[in-house]
């Protein structure tokens, strides 16, 4: 049999996967990748193959697939199937944050279980619905490895001073300190490098992984440095639902003269902020882009302005700046985006193309920059598999 490894991405009402062979030379081989979406309401589970055809697309009645634990249990069912009544060698899971305790991929028991369970508050619109397909496999298949994969666990390395917070510090060793967030995605990116944009790889180069969930990271010589996002990933850029930089006075304030508590305000922070209380029109950056509403292209402008703002500081923290690398969702597809942050940064030394950024790049900057940009597709499913992969061969040599 074939050995695979299945990375799981759990969310409220969708699961991703993707499915991973492993070949005779420990490369991994994109086998498939699909989802469960619609949990509870309209279930389907749509399945591509590696060419990009269609391989399945399904749907059920709401009641038969009513939450995330009859939904994990049909695709695996369908999975286990597809080989051949075997299920995958080991499963990858993407755990939002590790807390202080877990800087790299861990296989998962029932007491690693309990830890991150802990940290739900810090997370709360990712750690729960990452957990739970965890705990449902542990019942339902207790042989089944899994390995926890940590969105934090990239920025470990950074110096105290990017760490802290100006708290006491009995605050900071109960754990109150900057994490920084989206690691998988900066981690592969970092690793694309060598192979994509040699002459940077060793270099400064600040990273804007860009999507509904949106932050930055500085990387120098293939290490983060530091990151927009702390504590929790609320910090930083503006987001589809989320405010990003936001004075905690307002909060104090908020709760004083309206008498609003932490359940009120973690729905107005996770919920109610970002692009879509900002443009009153969308989180989804394309509905913004293609609207004339004045407060839509204020989102955009918003957006962009907190880019500029951040890369300056990123910058300053590695004494300068190489290389700029978009990622993610808006930085890989939104090329109008992508335009007017090049041109923002042309004083940093970016000459962008725009011929080659309409292309979507790779490289979208000007021969003879002094400063080069670039469009780099992340990949943090690979990423995790090849790191639940190297732990289950590290646990077959002990």
């Amino acid at each position: 049999m074939t050995e695979t490894i299945l990375v799981l991405n759990a969310g409220s009402s969708s699961i991703k996967f993707q499915l991973f062979a492993v070949d005779a030379d420990d490369k991994l081989i994109r086998r498939m990748k699909g989802q469960i979406d619609g949990i509870g309401t309209r279930p389907r589970l749509f399945v591509k193959a590696k060419e990009g055809e269609t391989f399945v697309d399904q749907s059920w009645p709401a009641t038969s697939v009513s939450d995330s634990p009859a939904a994990l249990e049909k695709a695996m069912t369908w999975l286990q199937h597809q080989l051949g009544g075997e299920l995958p060698s080991a499963i990858g899971h993407r755990v939002a944050h590790g807390g202080p305790d877990f800087g790299e991929p861990t296989m998962i028991d029932d007491g690693v279980l309990e830890r991150l369970e802990r940290l739900s508050p810090l997370a709360p619109l990712h750690q729960p619905n990452n957990l739970a397909p965890i705990r449902a496999i542990r019942s339902r298949r207790p042989g089944l490895l899994q390995v926890a994969c940590f969105d934090t666990a990239f920025h470990r390395g950074h110096a105290e001073v990017a760490q802290r917070y100006a708290i006491p510090d009995a605050l900071h060793r109960d754990g109150i300190r900057r994490y920084g967030f989206h690691g998988l995605s900066y981690e592969y990116i970092a690793k694309a490098l060598p192979r994509t944009a040699p002459a940077i790889a060793d270099r400064r180069v600040v990273v804007a992984h860009l999507g509904s969930g949106a932050s930055m990271c500085a990387i120098k010589s293939g290490r983060s440095v530091d990151s927009t996002m702390g504590f929790t990933a609320l910090d930083g850029l503006p987001m589809g639902t989320r405010p990003g930089q936001i004075d905690p006075g307002i909060l104090l304030y908020l709760m004083n003269a309206n008498g609003w508590d932490a359940v009120r305000l973690e729905r107005f922070l996770y919920l109610e902020c970002g692009l879509k209380g900002l443009s009153g029109v969308s989180n989804d950056m394309r509905d913004l882009l293609a609207s004339n509403a004045p407060l839509a292209k204020l989102a955009v402008d918003y957006f962009v302005y907190r880019i500029l703002h951040e890369t300056g500081a990123l910058a300053s923290v590695m004494g300068g700046i190489d290389g700029f690398v978009f990622t993610g969702g808006i930085g890989e597809n939104a090329a109008s985006v992508r335009s007017r942050v090049c041109q923002g940064l042309a004083w940093i030394g970016i000459d962008l193309d725009e011929g080659a950024n309409a292309q979507g790049g790779p490289c979208i900057s000007a021969k003879g920059s002094r400063v080069s940009a670039w469009v780099i597709p992340t990949d943090e499913e690979r990423m995790i598999a090849r790191h639940t992969l190297d732990l289950c061969r590290r646990k077959a040599a002990a």
